[in-house]
């Protein structure tokens, strides 16, 4: 296969299955759409389950602008022991006795809450990081010990959804669901958070269950993926959260990657929900936007209903400026 002999530019979303690393599903979307230039956008560990942005073809272009996107977590945290790589795939290199406020519920839901916030957050020694050219989970497999600097995280919501023992591995377990700025690892909230509280802890099962504006409803399985093809396309312009313009007056110029005056524009915005099945992904609801351009504000550029650009605005010359022209316009949806 030949990269980009399959004509195809589009966006999916694919609800990730456990046991697969989000690399085995850039490997199954290859062979599903007969493209080899695919990618992922945001990394899902193997153990994790949920919502896996794919492009294809150009569309991966779109990783620099969707990839600063926040995100949403459903995690399973097991007190009691914490593991080499932070979850319960690890060995367990650390026990202790679980306390008895972490029973409660009022103690616990109270320290849920107070994780909104900033945090310096170490990330876990099993992770893609590269130190010194190398990823850092594969120095830390051959046992080299890994320096990793902290970096500023924000939790911007965390609730209790449930507390539980589960019997069978004598664990105590906190169901919890955050939404996490980028960068966030929630196996390194966990293992802090079970240090913080004196008995360890670490993730027994984690879904993610928003990257952005797109959720699991917008997402399929690998066997739907399969049955659905190109008719899974997700809209970019909905994903991207920007206003667009129609230029197929100017399309010239923007297959050039002109200059477009703001003449030139006429700036419309997405109404309506989104779901897969309703296909109001494709987002064909829209109105024309009243609202002046901001200063380096994103605008996607629409030739035969694809996106074709990407322009930013500059205040100072009141002109849009090609930020990405993709060789292969993005389709929008397939009906």
């Amino acid at each position: 296969m030949k990269r980009g002999e399959s004509g195809l530019s589009l966006v999916v979303g694919v609800n990730k299955p456990s046991g697969l690393s989000s690399h085995d599903v850039v490997n199954a979307c290859r062979r599903i759409f007969g493209e080899r230039r695919v990618g992922h956008m945001g990394t899902l560990d193997p153990l994790a389950t949920g919502v896996l942005p794919i492009a294809i073809g150009s569309a991966t272009r779109l990783n620099a602008y969707l990839s600063d996107h926040d995100k949403s977590y459903r995690v399973s945290i097991a007190f009691g022991s914490e593991t080499d790589t932070d979850d319960c795939e690890g060995n367990v290199v650390r026990r202790a006795a679980v306390p008895n406020d972490l029973l409660d519920g009022t103690f616990a839901q109270e320290y849920i809450e107070g994780l909104k916030g900033e945090h310096l957050q170490v990330p876990p020694q099993y992770s893609a990081i590269k130190v010194n050219g190398k990823k850092a989970y594969e120095q830390a497999r051959k046992g080299e010990a890994v320096q990793l600097e902290p970096r500023c995280i924000h939790v911007d919501r965390a609730t209790l959804v449930e507390r539980r023992r589960d019997a069978g591995a004598d664990e105590l377990i906190w169901v919890v669901d955050l939404d996490v700025s980028k960068g966030t690892y929630i196996r390194a909230l966990v293992r802090d958070i079970g240090r913080e509280l004196g008995c360890f802890a670490h993730v027994k099962a984690l879904e993610r269950v928003r990257v952005g504006a797109l959720d699991l409803s917008c997402c399929a399985s690998l066997p739907e993926l399969e049955r659905l093809g190109v008719h899974a396309a997700l809209d970019p312009i909905w994903l991207l959260g920007t206003r667009f313009a129609f230029c197929d007056s100017v399309a010239q110029k923007v297959e050039n990657g002109n200059v477009l005056y703001e003449a030139d524009v006429e700036l419309q915005q997405l109404a309506g929900e989104s779901s897969l099945t309703s296909c109001a992904c494709c987002s064909a609801s829209f109105a024309s936007s009243s609202l002046p351009p901001e200063n380096g504000e994103l605008v996607a550029a629409v030739v035969g209903n694809r996106v074709k650009a990407l322009y930013a605005f500059d205040a100072a010359s009141a002109t849009y400026r090609a930020a990405c022209v993709f060789a292969t316009p993005i389709s929008r949806a397939w009906h």
